[in-house]
């Protein structure tokens, strides 16, 4: 028994290497049975939000076609409307942005989405996308355990849990899209903060412009470096007045 599984295995490996798209339609099969869901799942969204303590609030949406991910159709969302760490409101926004924009351009709707969290976040999803916009598009969503990882997938309203074994291919996928939507929506959470901050420490400088700002952060390699710089190597850099004034200003920026 165990060398016929082992062959079946093997057999299946290689009609996937020959034939990649007959391993997606295997994944999609199995999880459009689970879910009962009326097509096959071909294009699936995925969204997650993130932000500190409500400061540089965005969101990210990543797009899998036929069980892969098509990054070219990944979309970046700042949060517009919502004040303060609300990730449901948030949630509102970035899904009725996404869908409303897919509808006025004319394109199609994905065949399901799917939320980066649990009952909260896919009742979030259901009032932009049936409440706001008036769409039917099946949700599910991701439940995670203490340590941030897939559990349990939800479907439905009200959302019932769904069991698969962590073997599966669908868990598996399931699991790639959650670690891609998170680690898609925190890169654009970092690069926005990260601006933000060189925005607070440099622009606002006297004496800083766009071509300085650049020369600086090429010497120093950060603000935080240019910040523990002494004085002579701002002079050195910028010359003895402007070097001077600039080192002056970041002093009083510590001193704060």
């Amino acid at each position: 028994m165990q060398n016929v599984r082992q062959y079946k295995l093997d057999r299946l490996k290689q009609e996937d290497k020959l034939n990649p798209e007959q391993r997606g339609v295997r994944i999609l099969t199995q999880m459009q049975e689970m879910m009962g869901l009326p097509t096959l799942p071909r294009w699936i969204d995925c969204f997650d939000n993130s932000n500190i303590q409500g400061t540089n609030a965005v969101a990210g949406c990543v797009v899998y076609r036929m069980a892969k991910p098509s990054k070219s159709d990944y979309k970046r969302f700042e949060i517009k409307s919502v004040d303060g760490s609300d990730d449901y409101a948030s949630m509102r926004e970035v899904v009725r942005r996404r869908y409303q924009h897919l509808i006025e351009e004319g394109n199609q709707l994905p065949d399901l989405i799917i939320a980066d969290g649990g009952l909260g976040q896919m009742h979030a999803i259901r009032e932009a996308v049936e409440d706001q916009l008036g769409l039917s598009i099946p949700i599910a969503g991701l439940k995670k355990n203490d340590k941030h990882r897939t559990q349990t997938l939800l479907f439905g309203f009200p959302p019932k849990e769904i069991s698969m074994p962590v073997t599966s291919e669908v868990f598996r996928l399931l699991t790639n899209i959650q670690d891609e939507v998170h680690r898609f929506a925190i890169s654009f959470h970092k690069a926005k903060r990260s601006k933000a901050q060189i925005h607070s420490q440099l622009d606002d400088l006297q004496g800083v412009g766009e071509a300085t700002k650049q020369k600086i952060l090429t010497h120093f390699g950060s603000v935080k470096r240019a910040r523990t710089a002494k004085k002579e190597e701002w002079i050195e850099l910028l010359g003895k007045r402007r070097g001077s004034m600039i080192y002056e200003q970041l002093q009083a920026q510590i001193s704060l």
